[in-house]
Order: C-alpha cells, then structure tokens, then sequence
C-alpha cells in the first residue's frame, strides 16, 4: 500500500486538518499555545501517520500507524469537546466536525480490520 492519496480516510483526515485550522483560527489568541496548539497537532498527526504507515512494508506496521492516527482521532475529539465547551466553537460547527472525525475513526477501524485479512 504505498498510494496513500488514493485512500478515502486519508482525504477526509486531509479536509478534517483543513477545516481544523480553519475554525482554530477564530479562538482567542491567548489559546494559541494551548487548545490550538495541541489540536492541530493531533488532527496533524492523523493524516500523516496514515501517510507514513502506507509506506511501510508489512501490514503489521501499517496497522501500528493506523493505530496511532485513530488515538490521535480521539484526541482530537476530546479537544473539540473542550472546544465547545469553553465557547470556541458555534453548535454546527462543533457538530460537523465532531461528525467528521467520527467518519474517519470508523473508517480507520474498518481499515486495520480488513488488513488484517
């Protein structure tokens, strides 16, 4: 698997780290070694380890690299919920978002599950 740009859960983790920076940019700036800070890294981190788990060699360490984009999915989940939380984030956003990273939790599970095969 060394085509990682054609995998579906790559682009929408590319189009979730877009839409992230996108909102992040409208926080208060004494957040910007805080929430933004630790967000965009891990919704960075999502995309990127897909990216570097497709070159891998075996499936075991593209499964370990899809492991690790999935802990990032949730870390990013908790910092949008925080997000929200602290009033950084309108409703629909929060929900598209929140949404968007579910998608691609789902879709990196469903991937580890079918390399396994």
């Amino acid at each position: 698997m060394n085509n990682f740009k054609q995998l579906k859960v790559w682009q929408k983790a590319v189009e979730l780290t877009t839409n992230i920076y996108k909102e992040t940019k409208t926080f208060p700036s004494q957040e910007q070694f805080g929430i933004i800070s630790q967000i965009t890294r891990s919704v960075v981190s999502i995309p990127s380890n897909i990216a570097e788990g497709s070159g891998r060699t075996t499936s075991k360490d593209f499964n370990h690299f899809l492991s690790i984009a999935l802990g990032s999915s949730f870390e990013t989940e908790t910092l949008l919920i925080i997000s929200n939380n602290l009033g950084y984030l309108n409703k629909n956003n929060f929900e598209k978002l929140v949404s968007e990273v579910t998608e691609i939790q789902k879709m990196l599970r469903g991937l580890q599950k079918s390399n396994l095969s």
